[in-house]
C-alpha cells in the first residue's frame, strides 16, 4: 500500500466514533480470511493487547472501557518497547568496552604477571 492511501485511510478512520471503527476492522479481517491475504504478524505485546480488546469487545464492553484499557495497554507497550532498546544499547556498550579492553594485560592489570605467579603457589 502506497504512502498516500495510507494516509487517507487514516484521516477517514480518525473521523470514526470507536464503534464504527472496530466494524472496519472487523471487515478488513473479512477480506483478509476471504482472500487469503495476511498482514504483518503482530508481534508479542501486539498479540496480548490485541487479545485483551477481543475479549472486551466480545462481552459487550462500552466503548469507552475498551479505549481507556488500549490506551494503557499501549502505554505499557511503548514502555516495553523502551525498556527494550535501552538493555540492547546497554548489551552494546558492554561489549563495545569488552572489545576495547581485549589487548593483553599489563603492569597495572590485576590479572597481570604478579597476581598470576601468586595464585600459582600452593596455599
Amino acid at each position: 500500500m502506497d504512502e498516500i492511501m495510507r494516509k487517507r485511510l487514516e484521516r477517514k478512520l480518525e473521523g470514526l466514533a470507536d464503534d464504527k471503527a472496530y466494524q472496519v476492522l472487523d471487515y478488513i479481517e473479512f477480506l483478509e480470511s476471504k482472500y487469503g491475504t495476511t498482514a504483518r504478524p503482530p508481534s508479542a505485546l501486539e498479540r496480548i493487547t490485541e487479545g485483551v480488546g477481543d475479549t472486551l469487545r466480545a462481552a459487550r464492553a462500552p466503548a469507552s472501557a475498551i479505549r481507556g484499557t488500549m490506551n494503557v495497554m499501549d502505554g505499557a507497550s511503548r514502555l516495553m518497547r523502551g525498556l527494550a532498546a535501552a538493555g540492547r544499547a546497554a548489551v552494546q556498550q558492554i561489549g563495545d568496552r569488552v572489545a576495547g579492553h581485549a589487548a593483553p594485560p599489563g603492569p597495572s592489570d590485576p590479572g597481570a604477571a604478579g597476581g598470576e605467579a601468586k595464585a600459582d603457589k600452593p596455599a
